[in-house]
This record gives structure tokens, sequence and C-alpha cells, in this order.
């Protein structure tokens, strides 16, 4: 776990002398200063007035540079911190286990943080356990579920533009077989893989799915393997849901010469040669949008706070150049519907599993 305090620094006899401060009487670290109770208790009632926000904690469970989901919720956090002048007070490295999770929530709200931003779905429950102990903190789930007096979710619809790579892929795919692989089973990562499935048997019923969770967003080795497997039965697209881990999945393609579709970020422009489109999904948005809304009006959103692909900055297909211009044809089409409420994306999957 790594801990950082924006545009704070220690000597290292300082932090140990800060150290030994916490171990007696445990404080909120603010500009290399150690605000009270009473001052963090203060700070987090002036957070609930329009203007009044300084402090934001964040919380990742994963590692913030891991090319993936986690780093572009730091991005979203960082572009706050840079225009709309917030510091930050962040966790990360938190491995996805409720009482994990919970704890280092907790540990951000007792710091003094007024907002309280968790990024991902697998904070849903520690965030909902957490906010009923802390009901003058402000908490946000970005890819939540979850909603309370003081907790929202900002939800980016990325299982939308899964639906259009599931489009892609069938319409791509020379051997009639595809390929989906993720990590965790979280709410965003089952509803991406639901979308992609709908998107590839709504255009072609005949292509057949290979769909993996292999249990670790992270690990080389294992999402090596499973694209070994997936491409030996056949599948010659695969979509990726993985963080660290897509790595190995972009070495098995490579190495095989089978096309790959990322997700988050814009993987054509990383490795055009492997990757002929990512499901772009900005979840970083939510995380910059909630600190915006409790900047201006003192508040995040209520409830759940959707995004899709109404706002292309938000969610799209981007595809490589070679994309023939028929199968663009054929995705704008499931685009528009989307986005006119004409095609409803589904949210479940209960097909066959893929194991190796």
């Amino acid at each position: 776990m790594s801990q950082q305090f924006s545009r704070f620094h220690m000597s290292r006899r300082q932090w140990l002398a800060s150290a030994a401060a916490l171990a007696v009487a445990p404080c909120a670290m603010v500009l290399g200063g150690c605000a009270s109770a009473q001052g963090a208790a203060a700070g987090a009632a002036a957070g609930s007035q329009p203007g009044g926000l300084g402090m934001v904690g964040g919380l990742f469970a994963g590692s913030r540079s891991d090319k993936g989901f986690m780093e572009a919720g730091w991005r979203g956090l960082e572009k706050a911190r840079d225009e709309l002048g917030v510091q930050l007070r962040f966790i990360d490295g938190i491995a996805p286990q409720q009482d994990k999770l919970a704890a280092a929530l907790a540990q951000l709200a007792e710091q003094g943080s007024p907002l309280v931003i968790a990024h991902g779905g697998q904070n849903n429950q520690a965030a909902v356990e957490v906010a009923q102990r802390f009901p003058g903190t402000r908490f946000v789930v970005t890819q939540g579920a979850v909603q309370a007096a003081n907790l929202s979710s900002y939800d980016v619809l990325q299982e939308e533009s899964a639906y259009l790579a599931g489009v892609l892929a069938a319409l791509t795919t020379r051997t009639g077989v595809v390929g989906h692989m993720s990590g965790i089973r979280v709410p965003p990562g089952l509803k991406g893989r639901a979308a992609y499935a709908a998107g590839v048997r709504d255009t072609d019923p005949k292509v057949r799915l290979l769909t993996n969770f292999s249990g670790d967003q992270d690990d080389n080795a294992l999402s090596h393997r499973i694209a070994q497997a997936q491409i030996a039965a056949g599948a010659d697209v695969i979509f990726t849901m993985l963080n660290s881990g897509r790595d190995g999945v972009t070495r098995a393609c490579r190495e095989k010469k089978v096309h790959q579709i990322g997700n988050v970020i814009d993987w054509t422009a990383v490795d055009p040669q492997v990757f002929v489109a990512s499901a772009w999904a900005d979840v970083g948005i939510g995380a910059f949008l909630a600190v915006k809304d409790m900047k201006e009006t003192g508040a995040p959103r209520p409830g759940i706070y959707k995004i899709g692909l109404q706002d292309p900055a938000a969610v799209r297909l981007v595809m490589g150049r070679d994309v023939p211009a028929s199968v663009r044809a054929r995705v704008d089409q499931a685009r528009a519907a989307i986005a006119a409420g004409r095609l409803k994306v589904p949210e479940h999957y209960e097909g066959p599993e893929f194991s190796a």
C-alpha cells in the first residue's frame, strides 16, 4: 500500500518524528501540519459549502500506474487537482477485499477529507458500510451501484462501448470464434462481458464466444496462458477488460498474429499492430465530475449518475485505421441506436464460461 499527499514533502527524520506523534495522537496530515480532530471535523463541514472543498481523498484497489482502469481513475483526480485547485490524499495498492477497502475508506474519512472517492465497483459494499459510520463525510464510488444520504455513484457506462466491441468482433472474425477476458467479477466487468456477448450475438449469432474471468486483473503469466488457450480454441479477436494483466494477452496475440480489442483508453494508438479497436470509457471522468459537483454545489450528485454514448468524450469505440468502412458503418448504426435509447444493452450474461 502506498500513500501520498500532494505538495507535501518530508525528510526521513521529519517523517519518523511525525509517525511517532501519530502513534500517540492520531490526526490528519495536511500540507505538513497536523490537524486536530476538531479541525478535521471543521474541514469536513466546510466541504459541504459551495467552493469550500480543499482536500479530496481517493482509494484505488490496485496500482495507479496499471495502464488501465486504476490509472484512468487517478488521471481524473489529477485533472481535478490541476483544474479545480483541490489537494489530494490517496491510498492505492489495496487488495479488493471488503474489510481492507473499508479500513482504507475509514482512514481517509478520519483524516478529514470532506469528499472521499473510491474508484471502482469493487468498493460498493465497503462504501455503504463506511458511509454509515461517517455521516458528515461525502462518499462517491466511481463505476458504482450504491447510494445513500451521503453516498453517490458516478457510473460511466463502459458496457455501451463494450457492446460496440462485440459488434466489431463479430464483423471482423475470420474463424467465427471470438474471446473475452477479464479478472475479478465486479459489476462493471460483468456488465461489460454481458454487453460484449450481446453485441456479438446480435450481429452474428453463429459466432462462438469464449469468455473467462481469471480471478486476477494483473497477473500476466495467467492472462498469457488463458489467451493462448482461447487462441488454440479458435479465437482470432479477444476483448480484454484487464489492468496490468493485459500485457500477457498482448504478448499471446502478437505471437499468434491475432487481434485484440482493448478498453478504457485508446489502445490502437499504443499498439496498432495488435489492437484493432478499443472500447473507450473514460472512467476517470466520474472522479473529476464528483469533485467538480462537490466544489460547485457542496455535494456530489445524488443517487447513481450515469454517463454513456451520448457523451463521446466519455464513451465510444475507437477503431484502428484498417477497419473497413462497411464495419464502421455497422458499428455506428449500433452506436446511434444505443444513444437514442432504441437499443438497450443487456447487463446479464447466462451463457457458458471458458476455462483453461
